[in-house]
């Protein structure tokens, strides 16, 4: 993913591609949370240190920010009367969330907002069906917006309504922030 970013630092990339590029990774996404199915409870549930997230914490995390995302590109995709663009552009700000979602070799700790914080909650496997709905609708998202410009067409985001990003940019947002995530979780149980 990182190569993706770097290769397309200006973000001008034919929009079938992108939405190709991005449906793959939900698809890792996924089978990482399908594997996830078959470990133990306490394998799920183990810190490295009372303020780092257990697995399921991750993708509690993840399926928080989801339940924002997901309804709303839902709903600005079923509103959308555009034509689908050849090439997607990225907004500057777009663009900014969206590369600063990505993991590196040291991921930098960042910050969340206490309602998106799983920390202490008692968590068990339905978090990860939970994901695994959220991806299938994921993929059912990236493939009706084939229809549709990702450039035109604006998304709230969750942290403010008065800032929109362009749909390929939420859709990169989103995506990359999960794999954020599942890299985090994959540190503790591959």
């Amino acid at each position: 993913m990182a190569n993706f970013a770097l290769k397309y630092g200006t973000m001008r990339i034919p929009s079938q591609q992108l939405l190709s590029e991005l449906s793959q990774q939900v698809h890792q996404h996924k089978a990482a949370a399908v594997r996830w199915l078959q470990s133990d409870d306490k394998d799920l549930n183990f810190k490295r240190s009372a303020e780092s997230w257990s697995v399921l914490e991750c993708i509690e995390h993840l399926n928080r920010y989801g339940n924002f995302y997901i309804p709303e590109i839902g709903k600005r995709l079923e509103k959308n009367t555009t034509h689908p663009g050849a090439f997607f552009k990225s907004g500057w700000l777009g663009n900014y969330f969206a590369k600063s979602m990505l993991p590196g070799e040291a991921m930098k700790p960042m910050k969340t907002f206490v309602s998106m914080d799983p920390a202490g909650n008692s968590l068990d496997k339905q978090v990860l069906h939970a994901f695994i709905r959220q991806q299938d609708r994921l993929l059912e998202l990236l493939a009706q917006a084939a229809t549709v410009n990702l450039k035109n067409t604006k998304t709230a985001i969750s942290i403010t309504r008065l800032i929109r990003l362009r749909l390929g940019d939420t859709f990169r947002f989103v995506i990359y922030h999960n794999h954020r995530h599942i890299v985090q979780a994959q540190r503790l149980i591959p």
